[in-house]
């Protein structure tokens, strides 16, 4: 090969060389300059997406949670076709803080218990615990109870001090699927926040406890959703909670007042669709730490039960109160 044939294609080679350095630093650049999507706008994991797929669920569609501090437990439900919820996921809570028991007053580091209602204004996507959303606490039965506390949420870090924590990415994957339920059109959902899985045999576990009158309001909300799998309307009166109503129109009573002649709706049992059983069978625990466990949280309550028994006792709760939102239907599309 002649010495120009050489130097021709060494040239074309440096120029080769000098296109592909130039895309690349394009490609970069283009990477650099593309927004970041935050904490809050991150996508749900394929997995997710995959298990509602196969449950025959949609991102958009309704959502309702349950906590259970015992157990360490959230549950996800989402509504389908046929108005029933169905079980998407099981998250373990990575912290919440206090006893078993309803949270009394700011400063005694409880995690609250009771039926909340979470609407749009309450998500908090800048929360300096990553991404969070605010549980309403107090209510309309803790209002009308004198309990007092602020800024109790649902949020990520893993750490506690009157709130459910959970790790930062199952926090980031239960703050979407709240926003896409909303983004759907649904108005608010429901928190039902409870001691323990509401079960004869585990609340009669704590049949002297000072609790135990409030737990069994609670497990009224917990039956009513077992039976008809759809969040049950609650009512605040006389200072209580009252399960299962119909609502008036205006949606106003007063929490302090008389309760007025509700009507009850005939409990509809649950029958799943006939394809549940078989998405059923996907896996539906998500991995991930706990700091609190089992042993831990007996242990503190039945140091309470033996605190009430030797004359200890609490003058917060009378029998058979509980915190609710007085409000709207348990699917909450837009009409």
């Amino acid at each position: 090969m002649r010495l120009s044939d050489l130097e021709f294609s060494g040239t074309r080679m440096r120029v080769a060389i000098i296109g592909v350095a130039l895309a690349a630093a394009i490609g970069l650049s283009a990477c650099a300059s593309a927004p970041e999507l935050t904490a809050a706008e991150q996508p749900l994991p394929n997995e997710t997406l995959m298990m509602l797929g196969k449950k025959g669920m949609k991102p958009e569609t309704p959502i309702f949670v349950r906590l259970f501090k015992e157990e360490s437990e959230l549950e996800v439900w989402k509504a389908r076709e046929d108005g029933r919820f169905y079980h998407l996921k099981t998250y373990p809570i990575c912290n919440w803080s206090g006893d078993l028991g309803p949270k009394i007053q700011t400063g005694d580091r409880q995690a609250p218990e009771g039926f909340y209602s979470i609407a749009p204004n309450q998500m908090k996507p800048d929360s300096q615990y990553h991404v969070a959303f605010n549980l309403g606490f107090p209510n309309a039965f803790d209002k009308a109870n004198n309990r007092t506390g602020t800024a109790l949420m649902i949020h990520g870090k893993c750490k506690s001090a009157g709130c459910y924590a959970m790790t930062d990415a199952l926090s980031e994957e239960i703050y979407g699927l709240a926003r896409e339920s909303f983004r759907g059109g649904q108005l608010s959902f429901a928190v039902h926040a409870f001691p323990f899985r509401m079960t004869d045999e585990k609340l009669a576990r704590f049949a002297k406890h000072k609790h135990f009158g409030f737990w069994k309001t609670l497990k009224e909300g917990y039956d009513s959703f077992e039976t008809t799998r759809v969040p049950p309307d609650i009512a605040v009166c006389e200072r209580r909670y009252v399960v299962n109503v119909i609502l008036p129109a205006s949606g106003r009573i007063n929490p302090e007042a008389r309760c007025p002649q509700f009507q009850r709706p005939a409990l509809q049992p649950f029958s799943p669709l006939p394809d549940f059983k078989i998405a059923a069978a996907a896996p539906f625990m998500v991995a991930g730490p706990k700091t609190r466990d089992v042993a831990e949280v007996v242990n503190t309550a039945q140091q309470s039960m033996a605190n009430a028994n030797s004359g200890w006792m609490s003058t917060g709760d009378a029998a058979g109160m509980h915190p609710v939102p007085a409000n709207a239907s348990a699917l909450g599309f837009k009409q």
